[in-house]
C-alpha cells in the first residue's frame, strides 16, 4: 500500500513540475519578443523563479523514487554530433537567452 501512495505522490510532482516548465517556458518566450528592457527583465526573473522551483521539485522527485525507477534511466543515448566525433558540439555553442534589436 506504501508503494502506490508513494507512486501516486510522485505522479503528482511530475505533473506539477510539467506544469511549471510549460509555465517558465511561456515566461522565457514571452521576455525574447517583449521590446521593453523593464518587462523582459520581469518575465526573466518570473522564468528564473519556476526554475528554482522546479529544480526543488525534481530533486524530490528524484529521491522519493525506488531505486528499481532509478536503474533504467541510466542508459543514455548520445545524440547524433557526440557518436560521430566523441564531443557534444551543444557545450561549445552559446546562444543569448533572447535577443536585443540594438545595434
Amino acid at each position: 500500500m506504501q508503494n502506490k501512495k508513494n507512486q501516486s505522490s510522485v505522479g503528482l510532482m511530475i505533473q506539477r513540475c510539467h506544469k511549471w516548465r510549460q509555465k517558465r517556458k511561456q515566461y522565457m518566450d514571452q521576455a525574447r519578443q517583449t521590446s521593453d528592457e523593464i518587462e523582459r527583465e520581469r518575465l526573466m526573473q518570473a522564468a528564473e523563479h519556476y526554475g528554482r522551483i522546479i529544480s526543488t521539485e525534481q530533486g524530490k522527485i528524484d529521491s522519493t523514487r525506488d531505486v528499481r525507477d532509478k536503474s533504467g534511466s541510466g542508459d543514455v543515448i548520445p545524440d547524433a554530433a557526440e557518436q560521430i566525433d566523441g564531443t557534444d558540439t551543444d557545450d561549445d555553442i552559446s546562444f543569448p537567452d533572447f535577443i536585443t534589436n540594438e545595434k
